[in-house]
């Protein structure tokens, strides 16, 4: 797929994801919001400018893959799948319906572009690690990045994954954090505390950066960087605000797995209209 540059255009395609995802969750009246509005930002810098892949050959030998840990904001995920053009937009609409490819976890051969099935949490950064060992053992070109949560950071088998990505010098493997600070029954800091969450992984033998979340630039630039290091994996934690832009959802736990109301959902769309225009009105 061609890359992306242009600061504006990307951002009007964040904002059709976030719009894109708000229909589908009201339509499903099931799902996972905060999470999934709030990954638009990065969702878009992947699949719009930093990884390589084909939307017509979903199964190219070359594209880089992509693994989605925290399967529950798939919304997301199909969302910038059909806006990159693997199955036709109006296909959203049937997400979480009975018959659907589009189910409430992403699941490997239903749905072109998905590379694992993902739902237990925990598990995805496991599965790149693996994906990530092939590739260097045969000396792909390709690269592995997984999408994980903060809140699964509370599960050993992740710190056993990072622990093999960094014995195995997988410097093929960039893993991006979405640090909203939520988890589905209260804030992580509460739940269960995380911090000193860099410390830890740069502990572990790994390549740490922070960034934005909502920083399109600077999450392509921070992407572009982890390709210049070659004998460590990276971590970027990704800050991010849960229901970015969706003023009643930012920042709340309790949208972590609830869908809008039908007056929400319009509210939720009338303030994404208002923000797309901001944005149009830019100077590039």
């Amino acid at each position: 797929m061609k890359k992306i540059t242009n600061t504006k255009q990307l951002n009007l395609i964040a904002n059709t994801i976030r719009q894109d995802v708000v229909k589908m969750l009201y339509e499903a009246k099931s799902g996972h919001s905060a999470g999934s509005i709030g990954l638009a930002d990065i969702f878009t810098a992947l699949y719009f400018n930093v990884l390589y892949h084909d939307s017509k050959k979903p199964d190219w030998e070359g594209r880089d893959r992509f693994v989605l840990s925290n399967g529950h904001v798939c919304p997301v995920l199909y969302a910038a799948l059909a806006n990159a053009g693997y199955f036709p937009k109006q296909e959203l609409m049937t997400l979480r319906k009975l018959g659907s490819r589009l189910q409430g976890h992403p699941h490997r051969g239903l749905v072109p572009g998905i590379e694992t099935s993902s739902g237990p949490l925990g598990q995805g950064l496991s599965q790149a690690v693996g994906m990530a060992l092939v590739g260097k053992a045969e000396g792909k070109r390709w690269r592995v990045y997984c999408m994980i949560s903060d809140g699964e950071q509370q599960e050993g088998q992740s710190w056993e994954a990072a622990m093999l990505a960094s014995k195995y010098k997988l410097g093929n493997l960039t893993a991006i954090m979405d640090r909203n600070n939520i988890q589905i029954d209260g804030y992580t800091e509460e739940v269960m505390p995380l911090e000193p969450l860099a410390e830890k992984y740069r502990a572990f033998g790994w390549n740490v950066m922070d960034v934005d979340g909502h920083n399109i630039k600077k999450i392509i630039d921070a992407c572009e960087e982890s390709k210049a290091v070659y004998e460590r994996p990276t971590l970027i934690i990704a800050h991010t605000i849960p229901g970015k832009a969706v003023s009643f959802m930012e920042q709340r736990f309790e949208w972590h797995g609830k869908p809008p109301s039908k007056e929400q959902s319009e509210k939720a769309i009338e303030e994404l209209e208002t923000m797309r225009k901001m944005i149009e009105e830019e100077e590039q």
